[in-house]
């Protein structure tokens, strides 16, 4: 597969920029980027217009409209639209323009919000999703859908993966739509140079997450490209999980904050608990995640100190 043309939706994003570089540490010499300052994957004309501009034969599928609670609580109608509309039209006309494979990368956000732990492929239509991020997650769950639908009516090899929430150097630190991970260094790091006493942290802080850094994650794709063709979803993940509670304490001591941690216990916790099964991607093909969850942190509280120090200049 070295020299198929493959085509990486949000190449510019937090996962795709390193998804571009995994791809081309392997080996890979013809990956082309397809971002929404050329074509506008919402727009029906954008993305035929890429197909027939960019011809790939590959599609790998990041481009989505992301955030954490508070931005799927204010803009639940855009997360589900966005992502339905890019994903379906995508994946019709890569039938359409004959692409060999397809690779949708879906979200932890698909599984149910009482799925018992840790969270197996199989348990996936065992409930709703949690709801403040339901738009989200059954948006990229119709992907699941479709991938599977076409496999069956036209032989169309589309894959379906299932990334727990990712953290790592590039992520979105704003503070209005960052995920868990971003939101706590920059809570953290702001207090220290500011000489604050105390941070808000939304919730109780009794949810638990899993987290996987974003290089292992882009290793994980790349492996399922060159490997996986079957219909069954697959989870991605570190198969560690800790508390909202634990990860702000080690951020905090990471970043050198010394102050009170305050919990707003009117704002939602999320999901309950969050841990995959991450066996079946393992025995499918080979993925195992690398990355000490302190040491992930510790390259990403580096990496966002020496960005604020770029951007002040």
């Amino acid at each position: 597969m070295k020299d198929t043309l493959i085509c990486v939706t949000g190449d510019k994003g937090f996962l795709g920029w390193h998804l571009v570089h995994e791809f081309k540490e392997k080996g890979y010499t013809n990956i082309v980027g397809v971002d929404i300052d050329r074509y506008d994957l919402r727009e029906l004309k954008d993305v035929i217009r890429m197909y027939e501009e960019v011809k790939p034969t590959v599609i790998v599928h990041l481009a989505a409209k992301v955030g954490g609670i508070g931005a799927n609580k204010a803009y639940p109608g855009e997360f589900f639209y966005d992502n339905l509309i890019m994903g379906c039209q995508l994946m019709e006309y890569g039938r359409r323009f004959g692409l060999t494979k397809f690779v949708a990368i879906g979200t932890i956000c698909c599984y149910p919000k009482f799925t018992p732990v840790p969270f197996k492929e199989e348990d996936l239509w065992n409930g709703y999703p949690e709801e403040t991020n339901a738009p989200y997650g059954l948006a990229k769950k119709m992907l699941l859908v479709q991938s599977q639908a076409y496999r069956q009516q036209y032989g169309f090899n589309s894959i379906f993966l299932m990334p727990v929430n990712l953290y790592g150097p590039g992520d979105n630190f704003d503070p209005e739509s960052s995920h868990v991970i971003p939101a706590l260094i920059e809570k953290c790091i702001n207090a220290v140079e500011q000489g604050d006493d105390h941070i808000v942290v939304w919730g109780t802080g009794k949810a638990t997450r899993e987290f996987l850094f974003v290089e292992d994650c882009a290793e994980a794709i790349v492996l399922a490209t060159e490997q996986y063709n079957k219909p069954e979803p697959i989870n991605i993940g570190s198969g560690f999980e800790i508390s909202i509670k634990e990860l702000t304490i080690l951020i905090a001591q990471i970043a050198g904050f010394k102050g009170e941690i305050i919990w707003d216990t009117s704002k939602p916790d999320g999901q309950p608990r969050r841990l995959l099964d991450t066996s079946k991607a393992e025995q499918e093909f080979g993925f195992k995640a690398k990355t000490a969850f302190e040491t992930g942190i510790k390259h990403t509280i580096e990496w966002y100190l020496q960005y604020r120090k770029k951007s002040k200049k």
